[in-house]
């Protein structure tokens, strides 16, 4: 556990006492396959999910990132699963969720839609998991509807970082494919690129350590891209998704995700990765400061995805914040 200041990217950030708990979990196999996913309806809402088995009086919800899907959280998951069941979401055009029709893919749309959905579904209030976009999604739904969180776990949320974007992205010409004119040059060029090369390109950016990645784990992401690549709505859905995204980061100060943060009621666990490209650490204390009941873990030698890069010791202190929930001191 890391106590009171260590040094990040040469600025000193503070650390909240974050409890990593001792309770029991299974022994990390990373060389498990994805959950089991399928189609399921609830609230009004079609999207494609994997469940993780565990006890039903506890569930935890995991909304993945930009570009992601329910298979980011198979390890972490898995940690959890003695003390909560686990549903693991593909948002509307991500994974194997088919966006509906007229479908804008906002964070606004993201949230009614998983609010609707777990509505559905009837679990009582969860512990809600957010990686990066989705970690955006989940502080949304908890000011929104906190009705259905008992707590709220948030690796690398994406808050508003207006650095240039072309570093942050898995390849520097995805900016350019958006474009009018020019774009359908560099959409041609992406197009060229092989799955695996897509795959070494997302570790690479996501990754502190990208040769900690075992091979088998690079084969499963290659091939979803090869899958992605099959339908036909995924890549503007992608497109569309990412320029959701950006505004959310461009509205007025008044409509930001910095307002929303105050009005998240449930005890919340920030964890951030030192070394994350895509969103810095440098906005991990300001998110956990605004967080009425916030804590902050910084993870060193990690990136965008600690629930992937180090699900073991994100597990012990999601496990922490379920105990201090429980016992009313968080």
């Amino acid at each position: 556990m890391h106590t009171g200041r260590m040094d990040v990217t040469s600025e000193r950030v503070p650390l909240t006492r974050v409890p990593l708990s001792d309770a029991p979990r299974p022994p990390l196999d990373t060389t498990r396959l994805p959950w089991p996913g399928e189609h399921v309806e609830a609230g009004g809402v079609r999207l494609h999910i994997r469940r993780t088995p565990g006890p039903a009086d506890e569930t935890a919800v995991y909304v993945h990132g930009l570009g992601g899907s329910s298979k980011n959280w198979t390890d972490l998951a898995a940690q959890l699963s003695l003390h909560a069941q686990g549903i693991a979401v593909d948002l509307p055009g991500a994974g194997q969720s088919e966006p509906p029709a007229g479908y804008r893919f906002d964070l606004a749309d993201h949230v009614e839609t998983l609010a609707k959905f777990m509505r559905g579904l009837d679990h009582g209030p969860v512990h809600l998991f957010g990686n990066s976009m989705g970690g955006a999604v989940s502080m949304l739904l908890a000011a929104r509807h906190p009705d259905l969180v008992k707590t709220l776990t948030l690796v690398s949320p994406a808050v508003p970082d207006l650095r240039p974007f072309p570093n942050r992205m898995s390849d520097p010409r995805i900016p350019f494919a958006m474009l009018p004119f020019v774009g359908s040059r560099f959409r041609r060029q992406l197009a060229a690129l092989t799955p695996m090369q897509r795959a070494h390109q997302l570790v690479k950016l996501c990754f502190a350590n990208p040769s900690l990645v075992p091979p088998h784990r690079m084969e499963e992401t290659a091939a979803e891209f090869a899958e992605r690549a099959k339908i036909a709505w995924a890549a503007q859905a992608l497109m569309a998704t990412t320029l959701g995204l950006f505004r959310a980061w461009l509205v007025p100060p008044s409509q930001s995700l910095w307002r929303i943060v105050p009005q998240i009621t449930a005890p919340t666990l920030v964890i951030w990765g030192a070394e994350d490209k895509l969103v810095t650490v440098r906005k991990a204390p300001r998110t956990a400061r605004l967080l009425p009941r916030g804590r902050l873990l910084v993870l060193p030698r990690t990136g965008h995805v600690a629930q992937m890069e180090r699900p073991e010791t994100v597990a012990r202190a999601a496990l922490g914040l379920f105990e201090a929930e429980r016992n009313g001191t968080w």
